[in-house]
């Protein structure tokens, strides 16, 4: 746990959501005079309770583009649907050249994920997943897909109306026998 802490900066916000800065990027403008440069953060919020956004903010100074970004991420949070601890089923979330694959886990597992995958899943509050990050490592863009992945994902009840199988079937394989 110390070593998630000291690769995100962790800050239980004024609001009690879970507030972590990904991503602290030094970008530039080119100009007449020269170079002008800036600072690009990426910023995920939860509430470790199925409710997750993502926000970037640009900014000459780095407190200002991070308040930016928290902003606007508590401003475009979604609503994750949670079965337990983990996630209702598979989805692939695509941005750019990244792609990122979850997978529900059977209880106990934990968040096996890295860098931004696992900053989006614990600060929506998912505690067992598997997940995989494919093609390009642009933190932004992993970020970006992996909340494409979470808006993929349908509750087993909306699930099993549309299909129109009984519950149990839409459920995860460990939650079945329930």
């Amino acid at each position: 746990m110390e070593e998630l802490e000291q690769e995100f900066e962790f800050v239980r916000g004024a609001t009690g959501y879970d507030e972590r800065v990904v991503e602290i990027k030094r970008v530039a403008k080119v100009i007449k005079g020269g170079r002008r440069f800036a600072f690009r953060v990426t910023a995920v919020v939860g509430d470790r309770n199925g409710r997750v956004g993502i926000g970037v903010g640009k900014a000459r100074a780095v407190p200002d583009a991070i308040r930016k970004a928290t902003e606007r991420a508590r401003a475009s949070m979604i609503t994750v649907p949670l079965v337990g601890r983990t996630i209702p089923h598979d989805a692939i979330g695509k941005c750019g050249g990244a792609k990122v694959l979850i997978k529900p886990a059977s209880p106990g597992t934990g968040v096996i994920a890295g860098g931004g995958v696992r900053a989006v899943l614990e600060a929506a509050g998912i505690q067992d997943v598997l997940t995989k990050s494919l093609g390009s490592s642009t933190m932004l863009n992993v970020v970006r897909a992996t909340l494409e992945a979470l808006k993929q994902l349908r509750s087993p009840e909306e699930l099993s109306r549309e299909r129109g199988l009984p519950e149990t079937r839409t459920m995860p394989f460990w939650m079945r026998g329930r």
